[in-house]
């Protein structure tokens, strides 16, 4: 392992950072982490990683026809994680040759260096298992990651601007994984509707919105201006990155702007917490909508 990696180890040279909580599996008889789980942490890590750079990691392979295989993983410990220990698992990529990837990583329990690593990716045809140059797309995206530029990016518009990208998010949510009739969820609506689509650096849609036209609702004397958010999706390997929060966002916005007072959705109620912590409120009762129970739920603009 090269001096370079003690240099670096402090929490704050990395950007990603994947936290864990140490479980029972992991810990041996003196109650710390057996060494082997490391080892699995970077490779979690790793596949975090890819998150961070706004990739669905299957997809984007699947796009560029290949796949990344660890060749060479070389640890040091410093000191033990025990069981119930919140640590977090640092990667950062220091140097991208032809077909190579040289990652340094490292775990911290809050400031303590509790273990450095090398590791060494390989990119590679999964056919042939023959070593390929890394995709110069991918190349870029390392860089611009590491030198703290945004991975994704928001766009709004019509239907007709937006179209093919929101339907890259909504049929595989909506319609391969929720299992709705393509019939039920496109609709006349979707023309009169501003659309929202969060995307990568390389043009990959990972989330999407619509705002629907403002309705007028009397409530306690009260007119109010309700702008309906709805069709909320985000590719599943891109959950809890801030794609999702990135398109409400930029539609709440929107509303705001042209006059509304208030946005409302119906909620699935397994998403209900999603909208919960960005500031959105129960209203009236659960209900089912296609056979999946919802809450309405209303934020104050």
């Amino acid at each position: 392992m090269t001096q370079a990696i003690f240099s670096a180890a402090s929490r704050s040279s990395f950007r990603h950072a994947t936290r864990l909580r140490v479980r029972w599996s992991e810990v041996d008889m003196q109650n710390i982490v057996f060494n082997a789980h490391y080892l699995a942490w970077y490779d979690t890590a790793f596949s975090d990683y890819w998150r961070s750079l706004g990739l669905p990691y299957g997809d984007t392979m699947q796009r560029f026809g290949c796949d990344v295989y660890l060749k060479k993983a070389t640890t040091e410990f410093h000191a033990s994680a025990k069981l119930d220990d919140m640590v977090e698992v640092c990667l950062r990529c220091e140097r991208i040759g032809s077909s190579s990837l040289l990652f340094t990583g490292a775990v911290f329990g809050g400031n303590q260096l509790l273990n450095s690593a090398e590791l060494l990716y390989v990119y590679a045809d999964p056919v042939q298992q023959k070593a390929v140059p890394v995709p110069e797309p991918l190349r870029e995206l390392y860089g611009a990651f590491e030198a703290g530029a945004d991975m994704v990016n928001c766009r709004t518009g019509d239907w007709e601007g937006l179209r093919e990208l929101a339907q890259a998010v909504r049929e595989p949510v909506f319609v391969l994984e929720q299992g709705f009739a393509p019939e039920e969820e496109y609709d006349d609506l979707d023309a009169s509707a501003l659309h929202a689509v969060a995307c990568n650096r390389i043009g990959m849609a990972l989330a999407t919105a619509r705002l629907l036209p403002t309705i007028e609702l009397e409530e306690q004397g009260s007119v109010l201006r309700v702008g309906r958010i709805g069709r909320v999706a985000v590719l599943q390997p891109l959950r809890g990155t801030g794609a999702g929060q990135l398109v409400m966002r930029a539609l709440q916005e929107s509303a705001r702007l042209r006059g509304d007072s208030h946005i409302q959705l119906g909620a699935q109620l397994s998403a209900a917490g999603f909208y919960r912590r960005m500031g959105y409120q129960p209203v009236g009762h659960m209900y089912e909508e296609c056979g999946v129970p919802h809450q309405d739920m209303r934020l104050a603009l």
